[in-house]
């Protein structure tokens, strides 16, 4: 029986072939994601503008049903309402965080923002995707370095140019766009497959 991937690598492709020369990074990512949460570990996301925005979604993809529904056992006795609750992978946008962020802001250097919620709450074991459009986005890469030197794994979205993150990434994925928007629609089926494989595998 195929993996979970490679059916919905097979399904991506076939909705967006020009996404074919990305299927082994995409592959690489998931092989890290499922040793992460396997392993106990978090997931930590962050980006600008609609890369923040795609933080939150893919966190949303993951920490509650997606494509089905992901029972759980509760309590016999517990409230009904409790019987509603699914299963979850464990993924934290680093993107809100407001009080913490405008602090860090106004008390060190707003490029610190992710840095610090790295710093703080990363450990070894755990990713953190970051999702760059430039590949150069400051606080981003920041953000890398920082989890690197905690002994994370990182995982850089990014467009054709690669940029500076490619060299802080130890799985990229390199949508063949060069204009921000092309790059953003892009990266949206990817990271939908990237959580559909994902649900597969821990809740199939």
């Amino acid at each position: 029986m195929a993996l979970p991937i490679d059916s919905r690598l097979t399904d991506l492709i076939a909705r967006r072939p020009e996404l074919a020369p990305c299927t082994d990074s995409i592959r690489s990512a998931f092989d890290a994601l499922v040793t992460c949460f396997t392993s106990g570990h978090r997931l930590y996301l962050c980006g600008n503008g609609g890369s923040a925005s795609d933080a939150e979604h893919i966190a949303g993809e993951l920490l509650k049903g997606f494509d089905r529904r992901r029972k759980i056992e509760v309590p016999s006795n517990a409230d009904p309402l409790l019987q509603k609750l699914q299963g979850g992978l464990p993924a934290i946008p680093l993107t809100g965080f407001t009080a913490l962020r405008t602090a860090v802001a106004n008390d060190m250097a707003g490029e610190l923002e992710f840095a610090q919620l790295v710093n703080a709450l990363g450990q070894p074991g755990d990713i953190l995707l970051g999702m760059t459009c430039s590949g150069n986005s400051r606080n981003v890469g920041l953000a890398l370095e920082t989890a690197r030197s905690k002994n994370m794994t990182t995982i850089v979205l990014t467009g054709s140019a690669g940029g500076k993150s490619v060299a802080l990434a130890d799985h990229c994925v390199r949508v063949p766009a060069e204009e921000i928007y092309l790059i953003q629609e892009l990266h949206l089926p990817v990271y939908h497959t990237l959580c559909l494989a994902l649900e597969d595998h821990f809740f199939g």
